[in-house]
């Protein structure tokens, strides 16, 4: 999932720059009023968790990588805001200090994981939620990452820096990430399922639907 330098033309990687920074920043501002509470604790552990599952990666025909992303969970767990908040400290850090990802490219890899699989995570689970609780986070965990997928596959496809057309990268990303998104989506259920049931106090909108917040709005 994590795209290096080389592989996205520069106005491709500057796109995804400012609609990384554009987002960001208004998570920034969004997440002000929640910081401060019981979930700013929740925020560092979810994020360190979803570090060390990131790190775990393997090889897909095309030169990039499949891997745990979390996005969802954080999405779930922490609300939009402050998930991607979490998620955007995990995919710098990744570039910066273990090279996971190229310099160029960390607005793409971000609008990717920190953006994308974030908030569709977190709209999937919330508009299925009603029906299943734990099913909801698996569809979101899913859908989550196949989606970022198809975003990173559209990037590098479009790029003519890269040796593949978007013909080859999005079906390559997005069949690899949904076969993976089966794995990660039953990971995210099981982890949801048990915060749930051993701290149902940290879960957002856990006794009632209308407290499922921050409302998604920019």
């Amino acid at each position: 999932m994590h795209i290096p330098d080389g592989f996205l033309d520069l106005w491709v990687a500057g796109a995804f720059w400012l609609g990384s920074g554009v987002i960001i920043g208004i998570a920034v501002r969004r997440a002000k009023g929640e910081l401060g509470n019981e979930r700013t604790p929740l925020l560092g552990v979810v994020a360190a968790g979803i570090f060390a599952a990131q790190m775990l990666n393997w090889p897909i025909p095309g030169g990039t990588s499949a891997h745990f992303v979390g996005g969802a969970f954080a999405g779930i767990l922490l609300g939009p805001y402050l998930g991607v908040l979490a998620m955007t400290a995990v995919v710098t850090i990744q570039a910066l200090v273990f090279g996971d990802g190229g310099i160029v490219a960390l607005g793409g890899n971000l609008f990717a994981m920190a953006v994308v699989d974030v908030f569709v995570g977190y709209g999937l689970f919330r508009a299925s939620r009603r029906f299943h609780e734990t099913g909801a986070a698996f569809v979101a965990g899913w859908g989550a990452i196949t989606v970022s997928a198809l975003v990173v596959g559209l990037g590098v496809g479009l790029s003519s820096a890269f040796a593949y057309e978007v013909g080859v990268t999005v079906p390559i990303m997005v069949v690899g990430h949904a076969l993976l998104g089966l794995i990660e989506g039953a990971i995210t259920a099981a982890v949801y399922g048990y915060v749930a049931d051993a701290r149902p106090d940290l879960v957002l909108g856990r006794f009632s639907d209308d407290a499922l917040a921050p409302e998604v709005g920019l």
